[in-house]
């Protein structure tokens, strides 16, 4: 949709999942066996018709820049427009801006050389299969300054705790913006806003010297702006911490969850051609996600293996997330644990996590 840019802001998104974030941000953790966090965000813009993205990050972009290169899986590696990963370029001596709101100054360009009116705001840590076409579709239909969009939780969990919560009265007009913990109505950090007031909201905030978005512009203004509520009925899960990755990551395990979530719509992610997955004799697999390119002789039980996991004869695996080319020798026992990428459990080696507070091992560790 040409009446639409993008801007995912990965500013606040560094170090919320403990050892998964020591060596990358968080949309760049893996999930779900082949996909990034990054990838649900970018795949509804993608689906919606977003034609021009810009991701604000800070540090810890390396693993991401690789993930997502000129953005070719969500068809934005275009000579006009496309993706923009706008990394920190503080040069302007006269740039007196903090916070989050330096990337909107440092990055004007990107607004002005845009042909969209209209900008829809995200972050990464809600995964949703949101169609934004029709976000925008409501919010032009309620004359709204702003349209939030946000969804009622079936059940308050506690990643949902930091969450900005909103009433809503019957004409879907926003009455408040809070942090009252009963309230079901979760903020998805998620927001259209017309563009030039968008930019004119950014520049007062700069002048008083403040330095978030949602807060500085939205919430602080809400008596000022008239503010619609979009209410988005579909999967979703709030990734802010391990606990809740490692919960959400298992929940996916039952095919209702996990059709809800990849059946609206594809979800596009970076391309690695994989041999199918090879059970060997003594292999055992039940309840699990198994990804390409993994060779499995031993037991695996209601876990997630992604591309290319090495599960040797005698090994088991219970209640537990292995990512990218870990190694499982002999006889090595894991439950309740999370392995980060290229991570070696050498032979006879139990590691025993609780359901509640899985074990993580960082990333190219050997044990």
């Amino acid at each position: 949709m040409k009446q639409l840019m993008g801007v995912i802001n990965l500013d606040h998104e560094l170090d919320v999942l403990s050892e998964l974030t020591y060596f990358r941000c968080g949309a760049a953790v893996p999930f779900a066996g082949r996909y990034r966090l990054i990838d649900f965000v970018m795949s509804n813009m993608m689906h919606s018709g977003v034609e021009d993205i810009a991701l604000f990050v800070r540090r810890k972009y390396r693993s991401l820049l690789d993930h997502l290169g000129e953005g070719g899986p969500w068809d934005l590696d275009r000579k006009r427009g496309g993706l923009f990963i706008l990394p920190p370029d503080w040069n302007d001596p006269s740039d007196v801006s903090v916070g989050e709101l330096q990337h909107i100054y440092n990055n004007q360009n990107f607004f002005a050389r845009g042909p969209a009116q209209y900008i829809i705001h995200s972050g990464s840590q809600h995964l949703s299969s949101v169609d934004f076409s029709e976000a925008y579709e409501y919010h032009i239909k309620q004359g709204a300054d702003v349209t939030l969009i946000y969804t009622k939780a079936e059940e308050l969990l506690p990643e949902h705790r930091p969450c900005v919560r909103l009433d809503v009265n019957e004409e879907g007009i926003v009455t408040d913006i809070h942090h009252e913990h009963d309230n079901t109505n979760i903020y998805m950090d998620m927001f259209i806003m017309e563009k030039e007031l968008f930019l004119q909201l950014m520049k007062q905030c700069i002048a008083h010297q403040e330095s978030h978005v949602f807060r500085d512009a939205i919430q602080k203004n809400r008596h000022k702006l008239k503010i619609a509520g979009y209410e988005y009925q579909g999967y979703h899960a709030v990734i802010n911490s391990l606990e809740s990755y490692y919960r959400n990551s298992l929940d996916l395990l039952e095919q209702e969850k996990y059709q809800s979530l990849f059946s609206a719509q594809p979800v596009l992610t970076k391309i690695k051609y994989e041999v199918p997955a090879k059970y060997l004799e003594s292999a055992d697999v039940r309840h699990s996600l198994v990804a390409n390119g993994c060779q499995i002789d031993g037991t695996v039980e209601n876990s997630v293996l992604f591309r290319g996991v090495k599960v040797k004869e005698g090994a088991r695996i219970h209640n537990s997330i292995i990512m990218q080319k870990c190694v499982i020798e002999e006889n090595a026992v894991l439950e309740n644990v999370i392995l980060d990428k290229d991570v070696v459990i050498t032979a006879g080696r139990k590691l025993q996590g609780d359901t509640r507070k899985p074990y993580v091992v960082a990333k190219d560790m050997v044990i």
